[in-house]
């Protein structure tokens, strides 16, 4: 019904995927983007974290930078990828400066909303049992909104895989976005979609062996799945 390199038959893409798996340039890229968007998405959750915290305490940095950081978060990854070159230079510290800075505003607002979203008697309960400041915090904010935090890292972590895509789409490294490149180049979509299928692949499979369980655990422990 149409030529094949505009789009490929699900025999073509499996034997994609099995030529890939069998010489080992599939995995060999899995393994290479999973290594950078771990690490990419590690440095936004830290910055994320730091960044919510100092929104949440300092009430003149949230009304000052709280609409900027909705308006970063709203800025296509692709975006960061003129000003990490002119950095950083093609390479390594690029990407994952792609990475970090496409997630890193997603984290920070999901850990302002979630802090802000506590129902205020846990606050009251606690300033009768003589919590304040930073005790306040740690033992009774912070545990109080991370199932709403777990949430928002879930998104972080969609928007680092697709930074990470958009990073290494215009990279001469290695990875699954080098590989879309290359089959592109190659008019061989049938490769396209087996890094399509390896993507979505490793996106369920994060899901469901992490943060579905970390959520799972953090509602049961909360109370969050009782009637």
């Amino acid at each position: 019904m149409w030529p094949e390199y505009l789009f490929p038959s699900p025999s073509g893409v499996f034997r994609s995927l099995g030529e890939g798996i069998k010489d080992g340039s599939l995995l060999l890229a899995a393994a290479v983007s999973m290594q950078r968007v771990i690490t990419g998405f590690l440095i936004s959750l830290a910055g994320g974290i730091l960044l919510g915290v100092a929104l949440v305490r300092i009430r003149f940095l949230e009304e000052c930078f709280g609409p900027l950081l909705l308006g970063l978060q709203t800025l296509p990854s692709i975006c960061w990828l003129p000003l990490a070159v002119l950095w950083f230079g093609m390479g390594e510290k690029a990407i994952l400066f792609v990475v970090a800075a496409g997630s890193l505003f997603s984290i920070a607002i999901s850990f302002v909303s979630g802090v802000k979203n506590i129902s205020p008697l846990y606050r009251w309960v606690a300033k009768t049992m003589g919590a304040s400041g930073w005790q306040m915090f740690t033992t009774v904010i912070f545990p109080a909104a991370l199932p709403s935090f777990v949430a928002g890292m879930k998104q972080g972590w969609s928007f680092a895989w697709r930074a990470l895509l958009a990073g290494e789409l215009l990279s001469p490294q290695s990875g699954l976005g080098y590989v879309l490149v290359m089959g592109r180049d190659l008019h061989d979509m049938n490769l396209v979609v087996a890094v399509m299928v390896v993507i979505i692949l490793l996106g369920l499979a994060v899901e469901k062996l992490f943060f579905a369980r970390v959520e799972a655990s953090l509602r049961s422990r909360w109370g969050l799945d009782r009637a």
